[in-house]
């Protein structure tokens, strides 16, 4: 097992790096992390935080249209009812799937041999089937 090793920083090292941020020597709160060779992403940044000086972290501003705004969060509507949708098809699956292997079980027969018999003889919609059984037919005559 390694042996971590964590670093305790002193209250009058943390109030230095965030006055020399607040004087400007670093750039943004990555130049002070690189400078003073501190390996935690967040450390300056929770520093600052807890200082009350939120004015030197940097602000994200997004500028959008007022459309976007509206279509983001219906993408997002949209997302979770597919999502769910999902969830339901996979759940119809399972259930259809134990369906096949109690009534195969009752048959007496094997799912994966059940499943090669049946194969060619699955049709969904009936109209399909009665068209494809009108064309087998032209076929035959010909």
């Amino acid at each position: 097992m390694r042996n971590r090793v964590v670093i305790r920083y002193s209250e009058s090292f943390k109030h230095q790096v965030v006055s020399d941020l607040e004087s400007g020597r670093f750039s943004s709160v990555a130049a002070a992390n690189r400078h003073h060779g501190i390996k935690g992403s967040m450390t300056v940044k929770n520093w600052v935080v807890r200082l009350g000086k939120n004015q030197l972290l940097a602000k994200v501003v997004r500028v959008e249209k007022p459309d976007e705004a509206g279509l983001v969060s219906g993408l997002r509507e949209e997302i979770a009812h597919l999502q769910r949708a999902l969830g339901q098809t996979q759940a119809r699956s399972l259930l259809n799937e134990s369906y096949l292997e109690l009534a195969c079980e009752r048959l007496g027969e094997e799912v994966d041999a059940f499943k090669k018999k049946s194969a060619g003889k699955r049709c969904i919609d009936p109209a399909n089937a009665r068209a494809s059984k009108r064309r087998r037919k032209g076929k035959r005559s010909v």
